[in-house]
């Protein structure tokens, strides 16, 4: 019998957790394998070690069939699971082809409403998926990522279409002990998502702060309730079905997260990384406001400063 082989590309803070709980579930399974597509002195130390994953007061080591940064290596994929930086993506896709066939499911969990249609440029016979995860994790040092927060779920699919291959994949997560959920409505669910993470990102990058500071401070909620509302004009321009109460549910969301937590794009802006995801956040939402006639002073505003401080 052939094993079911899944592919976790990009072991961050998402990949890492969710990978990890699916590499420790099926270890040693004579049916499943897992295997994790990493890089540099991370790849090293899970290679020696494992993986450490953090949660609170619980930790354990996950050990993947297989950790490699060559794809070649690995064989054919029944799953693709994505889950880098969105400024990673077409080069980790193209890194992915050796073990992507015709019959391959790709699957990314990354910020933005973009990476479907991304992905599909470069493999357009395949089945892609849109995906969307909700969790605060981090990669802290190489082999070892930590979940900081108190919400880890896992949305995927296409409108209005399953088949027996996504029900499987739904049921490998579920019996990793992961949140999953199977939707047909996948595009809602991404955008409501996206209409946080967008107005979030850009507001602790701008302000230069983490959540609890934007709580404290009535101008920056009013600000972030600004960009919530430019982003949720995009949705509805673009036809996306979203809840009517969708400023107050993202508010909700704000106060609900730990105040020491910050966006993915604050903590490369703070650790001058190379690369960010201005564009894939911020910037789209300027592009897609000027595309539909649509007003978005608030986005417009922060994004020149942004680009700004990334260009110092």
């Amino acid at each position: 019998m052939n094993k079911t082989r899944i592919v976790v590309a990009g072991i961050g803070g998402v990949g890492g957790y969710f990978g990890g709980l699916l590499a420790k579930h099926f270890d040693k399974d004579d049916a499943v394998s897992v295997c994790f597509l990493a890089r540099g002195e991370h790849l090293k130390a899970i290679k020696k070690d494992g993986l450490k994953v953090v949660k609170g007061a619980d930790q354990f080591v996950a050990m993947p069939a297989l950790a490699t940064d060559d794809a070649s290596e690995i064989g054919i994929a029944d799953f693709v699971i994505v889950t880098t930086k969105s400024y990673d993506l077409e080069q980790t896709v193209v890194q992915l082809k050796p073990c992507i066939d015709s019959k391959t499911v790709i699957v990314p969990f990354l910020n933005g409403v973009d990476s479907r249609e991304r992905i599909k440029s470069v493999f357009p016979e395949n089945m892609v998926l849109d995906g969307c995860a909700y969790i605060v994790s981090r990669l802290t040092e190489a082999g070892k990522v930590e979940n900081l927060g108190n919400i880890e779920k896992l949305f995927f699919g296409l409108d209005h279409f399953e088949n027996e291959q996504l029900r499987q994949l739904e049921s490998l997560f579920i019996q990793a002990g992961i949140e999953a959920k199977l939707s047909v409505n996948i595009a809602t669910v991404i955008w409501e998502k996206f209409i946080f993470i967008a107005a979030i990102a850009t507001a602790t990058t701008y302000f230069d702060c983490n959540i609890g500071a934007i709580v404290s401070d009535p101008e920056k909620v009013q600000a972030f309730t600004d960009l919530v509302n430019e982003v949720k004009q995009v949705a509805l321009a673009k036809q996306i079905a979203i809840v009517q109460d969708i400023t107050d549910r993202t508010l909700k969301i704000l106060h609900a997260m730990p105040a020491e937590a910050t966006s993915s794009m604050h903590s490369d802006f703070l650790n001058k990384k190379a690369h960010n995801e201005l564009q894939s956040l911020t910037g789209y939402v300027v592009r897609e406001g000027e595309k539909y006639g649509l007003k978005t002073p608030v986005f417009n505003k922060m994004f020149g400063a942004l680009e700004h401080k990334a260009q110092q």
